[in-house]
């Protein structure tokens, strides 16, 4: 598999513009890259843009803190779907988490999935945040409540360096009993390292550096 087949081209900042969106969209369809990464919002600019493209399109839910309630994740869902979301990105809830209150992650996780259907969920787990067995612990419950993928990070923790190899390795061996796969996202801007994430198990990239990527030599 060729390297911009694992690339999800990522802008979630929030002063992005609509030519913004459109250039990204566009560059995903001419590097024929995995998807393309935006908010909600966004998601009928880049539709449009991609049609007749296998680009696919993802959003993001409960971002970038995952402290919204279930309800208000379910609900962000299901709009994303409706507008034309393939896939979901939904932040866990880290408070909980560390809390130690592990059926409210696992329903917060099991009820997006129910909204998701048969669209594909991966669960952001913010690893800049937690410690390894606090990884585990995430990518067990994700597991168990029926999620595709864990997804290392945001981007968006203040002083956080994101997916780190060891992280992704860490995640690829906990989550690969249950089927599931993994998506390195944040800090991803060089082809080395792109490759790394890869070499350590990760079967998507989400990543704003994906141009610059492309057009390493």
């Amino acid at each position: 598999m060729e390297i911009n087949e694992y690339i999800e081209h990522t802008l979630l900042k929030q002063d992005a513009k609509i030519a913004d969106i459109v250039k990204l969209a566009k560059e995903a369809k001419e590097y024929e890259f995995r998807g393309v990464c935006v908010n909600s919002c966004n998601i009928e600019i880049v539709k449009k843009e991609l049609s007749g493209s296998s680009v696919k399109i993802v959003s993001v839910i409960g971002f970038p803190l995952g402290d919204c309630t279930t309800a208000a994740k379910v609900f962000e869902t299901s709009d994303a779907i409706r507008l034309g979301a393939d896939e979901i990105d939904m932040v866990i809830n880290t408070g909980r988490l560390k809390d130690g209150d592990f059926e409210y992650v696992k329903n917060d996780i099991s009820e997006v999935k129910k909204a998701c259907g048969a669209h594909i969920l991966k669960v952001i787990l913010e690893t800049d945040l937690l410690s390894k067995d606090e990884i585990i612990t995430a990518c067990n419950l994700a597991g168990e409540a029926g999620a595709d993928f864990v997804k290392t990070s945001t981007g968006f923790v203040k002083g956080g360096t994101g997916a780190k190899v060891e992280d992704v390795k860490l995640m690829y061996d906990t989550v690969k009993p249950y089927g599931m796969r993994v998506k390195a996202s944040g800090g991803i801007r060089t082809r080395e390292t792109a490759e790394k994430m890869i070499e350590a198990g990760a079967s998507s990239l989400g990543t704003s550096s994906g141009l610059e990527i492309m057009q390493e030599i």
